[in-house]
């Protein structure tokens, strides 16, 4: 599905809207009912919805601060602030379960009784049916518009589930065996899945801020444009993609026959840009330097490279 980016943009804070008033509602369901209880799974699950909500305004934020152009200050635009909530959001996660360590360590050594275990589970069950279809609205948007903040915060909403599903199975067992260890054993469980979460998350926000290489079969669908036009040149080289949020950035250079016009060059590489701008038609900006061949045949022809040896050697040596 190729958006345009207003369209793009509109689409996702859409979405980041959802996921705060989901997160609001849950938030405070899970944590009335994890202190009515006196447990302290639900009550971990009602802080990771706390760290769901928090990440999901940092989203919110990061959606709208990419959206604007680039300016003077930020001349390659804005797309890195959705890496950096990304970090973020991370970090969140990593406090979260912090926090449900802490809590849940010393139930170990006294374990507390867990009342009212049926209105645990109509919350649990509510949050999972809630978290998982705003979870895939997320996922799928983020995908269309490839939006690393709002993957994220769909990755939040995803443990969540998964860690919701955790402590629903965890109250089950506690009604069967009376075995109170679980509440506080099961919590522990849980902030291990989160912190798994987190370093993907951190993973993959800290490869767009190191300016990391696109994956490599993206690079060789842009070779492939550029294979498509290798009649019209001599050769290319000097090939570097990056990413910043949803934006790619890809440059190279481009050496063309010493004796073709200016106006010929600047056709031929308006198409290798159109073709990739195909490619990812959401948000890429290619850059192409022209290159003159050293024309040491003396007679370079426009048509393929392979008339021209002593160009293309020259270029291998760059």
């Amino acid at each position: 599905m190729h958006l345009n980016r207003e369209t793009a943009n509109h689409r996702k804070i859409n979405a980041v809207r959802l996921s705060v008033a989901s997160n609001i509602l849950l938030m405070f369901g899970k944590l009335l009912a994890g202190f009515f209880m006196g447990s302290i799974s639900v009550l971990s699950d009602g802080i990771h919805s706390g760290m769901d909500l928090l990440a999901a305004l940092i989203a919110y934020t990061a959606v709208r601060q990419s959206a604007k152009p680039a300016d003077e200050r930020h001349r390659f635009g804005h797309g890195k602030f959705e890496n950096l909530a990304g970090i973020i959001e991370a970090g969140l996660i990593v406090f979260a379960a912090g926090a449900i360590i802490w809590h849940a360590v010393p139930r170990l050594f006294a374990p507390t009784l867990v009342e009212a275990l049926g209105l645990g589970a109509v919350v649990l069950v509510t949050a999972i049916v809630v978290n998982t279809g705003v979870s895939q609205h997320l996922m799928r948007v983020a995908r269309e518009t490839d939006s690393p903040a709002l993957e994220a915060s769909a990755w939040h909403l995803r443990t969540d589930v998964y860690t919701s599903v955790g402590v629903l199975v965890g109250l089950g067992l506690i009604k069967l065996t009376g075995l109170l260890i679980l509440d506080p054993l099961i919590a522990i469980s849980v902030s291990l899945f989160i912190l798994q979460a987190a370093y993907r998350l951190l993973r993959d926000s800290l490869r767009s801020i190191l300016d990391v290489r696109l994956p490599e079969e993206d690079e060789q669908r842009i070779r492939s444009v550029l294979e498509k036009y290798q009649g019209e040149y001599v050769a290319f080289h000097g090939l570097r993609t990056r990413k910043a949020g949803p934006d790619r950035h890809v440059d190279l250079h481009l050496v063309t026959p010493a004796r073709g016009s200016v106006a010929e060059a600047h056709a031929l590489c308006n198409r290798i840009e159109k073709d990739i701008e195909t490619l990812f038609p959401n948000n890429v900006h290619v850059l192409i330097h022209i290159e003159p061949c050293n024309d040491a045949c003396g007679s370079c022809p426009k048509p393929a490279k392979s008339n021209c040896p002593n160009a293309c050697n020259s270029c291998e040596e760059r």
